[in-house]
């Protein structure tokens, strides 16, 4: 290995420096974006893998939930009642709880809000305006919108 003498440095035009660091810039950019899809083909695979194996326990569970729902059944029989109005009995509170599961679904759907904001916005960059017009004041909080709003906090108050 030949050592090079040291010599001066020489002054390289702001040009040359820019095409440089744009050179070095553009790899490093390269260089993440490959780091990003390793990791993320490395991720994907873990992720379908637990994803194979919550859907293999839900399957355990759920054929555990029916024998277990035999098993209750059997027993009100051996308490006296008839087969039949055990198995009913079992089969209507699956059905309530569904019920109650798709109730509970239906509420937490109504709440949704959409995109509102998002929607509004690609409106107002499709019409042409630029929405920086006059703003209004906001108006004081009410009770269900108290800790929404932000003042500014000044020393001595």
């Amino acid at each position: 290995m030949t050592l090079n003498p040291p010599t001066e440095p020489q002054e390289e035009s702001l040009g040359a420096l820019v095409a440089a660091a744009s050179d070095q810039i553009s790899t490093l950019v390269r260089a993440e974006i490959e780091l990003a899809k390793s990791e993320l083909r490395f991720d994907a695979k873990r992720a379908g893998m637990a994803a194979g194996l919550f859907g293999a326990a839900a399957f355990m569970a759920h054929l555990c939930l029916i024998l277990a729902s035999f098993a209750i059944a059997y027993a009100m029989v051996e308490l006296g009642v008839w087969t039949w109005l055990a198995f009913a009995i079992v089969t209507v509170f699956y059905l309530l709880v569904a019920g109650l599961l798709v109730f509970l679904g239906v509420r937490r759907l109504k709440g949704l809000t959409g995109m509102k904001r998002t929607l509004r916005s690609l409106k107002t960059i499709k019409s042409g305006e630029s929405g920086l017009g006059p703003v209004a004041p906001p108006a004081s909080p009410t009770a269900g919108q108290v800790g929404t709003h932000r003042e500014p906090v000044r020393p001595g108050q």
